[in-house]
């Protein structure tokens, strides 16, 4: 049963429970012994000596043990004279099998990381009463009671909702918390990020509340697959691995053919010589042996480590951590940067841009503004709970990103920040915000008079407007909403006197337009440059997000990703191609939006069959598969989850897309020097 699009009747009668009582304990046993525990598992890990002896498998290295093995007894036959020399390449094989083993240890990190967000506890309705139980211990079919703060347990279908948002940013890539009912219709292809009446284990519930059915646990829910992605996607080979075992290979192949005809003409001029023929033959074996470990270039490997190891110091003062040292020559060679698109691109932080006084629509670019649109940002600042904080010079934004936004405006612009306004302007009541309702009220004193302030979606705000140019704001929210802005509306009401118990049909009704409020995540300047020093570099820049087409489109047109006639595609539309489609016409498409994990691995992979070298960026648990897929993947160091960093080769600390193109720089610099 596809969870999201069935209805809520049927999902209840699929998974046979109660809404009222919830599971009976002998049917959570039987549930239990039929699906297990409600927790990630993992494949059985190699142990330290299996995961050795791969290292081992490597052509050149077997040469290196065969010619050790026979120096060594040769070097017996000879009186043990000369043990150096067996040691030596034994000493260097083994610390270079080490090194990759410890490499492949830090690799299965990601998983672990993935373990560690599962949800300790949830609360569950069972046998008509709530219990507080282990969260590995919930099967489908529980009836659990989720609150604000708390970690979605397992992924479940909604019941009934108060006012209910999800942080799901770890799992969609989108940065704003988003709304979820219980009711409406949703399609069957509908990504997760559009699924508004599920929630998803690994997630959290960041404002209002919940009753919710469990639909699927352990591996089985969306953070189980992509932990079966992170399992059974294989480290990217890097192209000077490559290199280097095809010249190993090479070298090797042609070190015993030379050695051999060597050997053969020795064993011949001995056999027709006079001298003594067994300490002849022994000769010209010892001959042979030395040749082969002289051709055979055992140095190589360590000189490569050298070279990227001074390569990763000059990153780290870059802000660029390698976790992997062959990744440092991988970007080098890096031919497409496929990024996300929040904190990466853009500033991971909501901007007022622009807004509209009721006459004009106002491009906030300037540093001053009408004296009535300084009170909309008032009175939008008023209607908010977000706070705007200085801290050692900088902005820290606390609460809804959509109203801290509104707030740091009011800063700029206004003089004032959240205190001072509440000070000057005190609140008396609230109506708390409903995504029923969709808007929000406050009854504030203003000119000692009290006002009810109201807050919301702007189709709804002018609905609900007496006094209001509706043609002139309906145009002016269209105008704004083309160009990819979070617009709300703001509007008033005066009322008699403070009500004891303000109600939405007595507050939010009757009211006077003030204006509209336009936001956005704006580009990041340096990464507008670093997108254009990509392109003259023949380095190819896509955009992947989890945020709306239309939103990703406008920034990346802005940051000149999006041009001339490449695409923008959707998750759903993406899954409509095959993967012959997507990697035949894969150069066709700048931005995608509203992607899943899968599909990010698909995208990845349909520009590595046309032989491209790809670099991924990323931070959330979506992210981890197709970080581990590309050819370098790239976490971000300040909001990137430690699934994100466990499964990269490279860490970003300063979050920024164009610390990826100085790291470029750096790894084509040290690729030349390695190939001198």
């Amino acid at each position: 049963m596809i969870w999201h699009s069935a209805k809520l009747t049927d999902v209840v009668n699929e998974l046979d429970t109660d809404l009222k009582t919830g599971l009976t304990e002998a049917e959570v046993k039987g549930r239990q012994a039929k699906y297990g525990l409600n927790q990630l598992t993992e494949k059985k890990k190699k142990s330290f000596a299996a995961r050795f002896l791969d290292q081992l498998k490597d052509f050149m290295v077997i040469v290196l043990m065969i010619a050790a093995a026979v120096s060594l007894i040769t070097n017996i036959f000879n009186g043990g004279e000369d043990w150096l020399e067996p040691i030596v390449i034994v000493a260097i094989v083994v610390v270079n099998a080490l090194l990759g083993v410890l490499q492949e240890s830090k690799a299965e990190s990601a998983l672990e990381a993935l373990k560690n967000m599962e949800a300790p506890t949830a609360k569950v309705l069972r046998d008509g009463q709530i219990h507080s139980i282990k969260a590995s211990e919930l099967v489908p079919g529980d009836i659990i009671i989720l609150e604000a703060g708390d970690y979605i347990p397992a992924d479940a279908r909604i019941i009934e909702s108060a006012s209910l948002r999800c942080e799901e940013s770890a799992l969609t890539g989108e940065s704003v918390p988003v709304e979820k009912e219980a009711d409406g219709d949703i399609e069957d292809i509908a990504g997760i990020g559009d699924r508004f009446n599920m929630v998803y284990s690994g997630c959290s519930i960041s404002y209002g509340r919940c009753r919710a059915v469990v639909t699927e646990t352990g591996m089985n829910t969306e953070m189980g697959k992509i932990a079966n992605m992170l399992d059974s996607t294989k480290d990217a080979i890097t192209p000077l691995q490559i290199k280097l075992a095809q010249l190993g290979k090479t070298l090797g192949m042609l070190a015993l053919v030379i050695c051999g005809v060597i050997f053969v003409i020795g064993i011949a001029t001995t056999m027709l010589g006079d001298g003594e023929k067994l300490n002849g033959i022994l000769e010209m074996f010892m001959t042979s042996i030395s040749l082969a470990v002289a051709a055979i270039p055992e140095g190589l490997p360590t000189i490569v480590t050298i070279v990227l190891a001074i390569g990763v110091q000059r990153m780290v003062k870059k802000n660029a951590i390698i976790r992997r040292l062959p990744a440092v020559e991988t970007l080098g060679s890096a031919s497409v940067i496929c990024s996300d698109k929040t904190g990466t691109l853009t500033q991971n932080r909501m901007t007022m841009v622009k807004l509209y006084n009721g006459h004009n629509i106002i491009d906030l670019s300037t540093d001053e503004i009408p004296s009535d649109a300084g009170m909309l940002l008032r009175l939008g600042t008023m209607c908010s709970d977000g706070r705007v904080e200085e801290r050692d010079g900088k902005q820290v934004h606390i609460g809804d990103p959509t109203e801290t936004g509104i707030v740091a405006a009011s800063m700029k612009y206004c003089g004032m920040n959240k205190e001072e306004i509440d000070n000057a302007y005190p609140r008396m009541g609230e109506i708390p915000f409903d995504s029923d309702r969709k808007l929000m009220t406050t009854i504030n004193m203003i000119d000692g008079k009290p006002f009810a302030v109201v807050k919301g979606a702007p189709d709804i705000i002018i609905s609900r407007c007496t006094t209001v140019n509706r043609d002139a704001a309906e145009k002016a929210n269209a105008e704004m909403a083309k160009e990819a802005l979070r617009v709300l509306g703001v509007a008033i009401k005066e009322l008699d006197n403070v009500p004891s118990n303000p109600t939405p049909e007595d507050m939010e009704n009757g009211l006077t337009f003030i204006g509209l409020l336009g936001m956005m995540d704006p580009p990041r300047p340096e990464a507008i440059e670093a997108v254009k020093l990509c392109k003259s570099a023949g380095i190819r820049t896509v955009m992947i997000t989890g945020d709306h087409v239309i939103t990703a489109a406008a920034i990346a047109k802005m940051l000149g990703i999006l041009e001339y006639d490449e695409q923008a595609i959707t998750g759903a539309q993406l899954r409509e191609l095959s993967d012959e489609e997507l990697a035949a016409h894969v150069e066709n498409y700048a931005v995608y939006a509203r992607v899943s994990p899968e599909d990010k691995i698909r995208i990845v992979k349909a520009w590595q069959s046309r032989g491209e070298i790809v670099a991924m960026t990323g931070d959330g648990v979506n992210d981890a598969p197709a970080l581990k897929a590309a050819d370098i993947g790239c976490a971000m160091g300040i909001t990137g989850t430690d699934v994100a960093k466990g499964a990269s080769a490279m860490t970003l600390t300063d979050d920024n897309f164009a610390t990826i193109v100085t790291a470029v720089k750096e790894g084509r610099g040290i690729y030349d020097n390695i190939r001198k």
